[in-house]
């Protein structure tokens, strides 16, 4: 069995990290097995170098290797491109396609970003898994395949499952071993030797001398964050190898390449509201709106009250808790025996002219009362042909005018009138 510093030197892995010293001792582990294995990692850690090494230190190195990014195939094409289709399979299908699994029968299949996969094929992965059988796009007949499985992410798999965007027993099917690599800022020490590493490849790319780092630009790149990992250090080492003229590279010229290196920001607090925010705000929503309503009807019997008794000072006296819930404290001058201020219940002014003319007129009253409750029975409908007629009576049959009044176009009212046949 190799070591771990001899499979760094044949595989290019530069770092002494003990994290990453123990990833790679798994990896040599594993690989003699047939185990499918997790790769775990933020982006960028170089996450691809593992399977390879299990790949050329099994007893399947000498068939397939081949690497499939999950998210960057379309889901409508991923199982052709995993299991193969039939010919006539779907539009375009104009002939017979091997998949992955089947040209890979006898290698490695490494399945990066693996938590992009849709449900669908989440189900057929899972099939090959436990007995190795898959089905071709536009096929009935089961076929058989011999591939060890490793896959990688950078997501967390327990947050997709929660979301029911990730099946539970493929996460477990996969993940008999979970290999993790590291971040960057957690190998303070590899970073400047992988930013050497990087500087000298790049000068022999582009026939220049290597630049080199002074005392504090070093210090300034180990303290980086590093949120894009080895692809980010990398992409700083290039740009600098070709923009920068000096080839010893101070502090603040290195500053130019990390805008963020000395910024202290708080973490970033996601603004989207999430199913039981929305949820919350209905309820409350829907609350006021019951309350409302039961203000309205409160207000509705105060009102009805008030024409049925025509003695103000009653109506105050017997619903004083009423008013109180109604117009709340601040409506302390609801006391004053003159009761001026009963003009915001909006009672018709042939109501509140006279008590003696309610109290000599008590029939006409009560079917005064009546009608209001009368007209809350009615239908949208009936209310609708109310307000047409009434307008065409006061306007003496001038459409155009009656129009204006009721807020709608002339053609919509001739409509009206057509339907309700005026």
């Amino acid at each position: 069995m190799e070591s771990v510093q001899a499979i760094k030197q044949r595989f290019g892995i530069i770092g002494n990290d003990p994290k990453l010293n123990r990833s790679i001792e798994k990896a040599i582990r594993v690989a003699p097995t047939d185990i499918s294995v997790l790769v775990t990692g933020e982006s960028g850690v170089g996450k691809e170098s593992i399977p390879k090494i299990i790949h050329q230190l099994s007893h399947r190195k000498h068939g397939k290797y081949i690497a499939v990014n999950c998210g960057a195939i379309p889901e409508g094409t991923i199982d052709s491109e995993l299991f193969g289709h039939e010919k006539g399979a779907f539009t375009g299908a104009t002939q017979t396609r091997s998949g992955y699994f089947e040209v890979a029968d006898g290698g490695t299949i490494f399945l990066d970003e693996v938590g992009e996969l849709p449900l669908t094929t989440q189900v057929r992965l899972l099939r090959v898994l436990e007995n190795g059988e898959f089905i071709k796009v536009g096929s009935s007949k089961v076929q058989k395949t011999n591939v060890r499985i490793v896959a990688a992410t950078n997501v967390n798999l327990f947050e997709a499952i929660k979301k029911e965007k990730f099946r539970e027993d493929l996460y477990y099917r996969l993940s008999t071993i979970d290999i993790n690599i590291p971040p960057l800022r957690n190998r303070k020490d590899d970073i400047h030797l992988l930013f050497r590493k990087f500087a000298s490849d790049f000068a022999l790319k582009y026939k220049m001398p290597t630049i080199k780092l002074s005392d504090d630009a070093v210090s300034i790149l180990i303290k980086h964050r590093w949120n894009g990992n080895i692809r980010q250090l990398r992409n700083v080492a290039e740009q600098i190898s070709v923009l920068e003229q000096q080839r010893t590279i101070s502090a603040s010229a290195l500053r130019g390449y990390m805008p963020d290196v000395d910024s202290n920001l708080p973490a970033v607090i996601s603004t989207s509201k999430s199913e039981s925010d929305f949820s919350s705000e209905r309820e409350i929503l829907y609350k006021v709106l019951f309350d409302m309503k039961g203000d309205l009807n409160d207000l509705k019997k105060l009102t009805m009250e008030l024409m049925k008794s025509g003695n103000a000072q009653d109506v105050q006296k017997d619903n004083e808790g009423l008013i109180q819930k109604i117009y709340g404290e601040e409506n302390d001058n609801y006391e004053d025996p003159n009761m001026d201020n009963l003009e915001v219940l909006s009672i018709p002014e042939q109501v509140v002219e006279s008590n003696t003319v309610l109290e000599d007129n008590t029939q006409d009253k009560y079917h005064f009362a009546e009608e209001i409750e009368e007209e809350e029975t009615l239908s949208l409908h009936d209310k609708e042909l109310e307000l047409i007629k009434k307008s065409l009576e006061r306007h003496q049959g001038k459409r155009k005018l009656a129009a204006a009044e009721l807020g709608i176009s002339e053609r919509t009212l001739y409509r009206k009138i057509k339907q309700f046949d005026l």
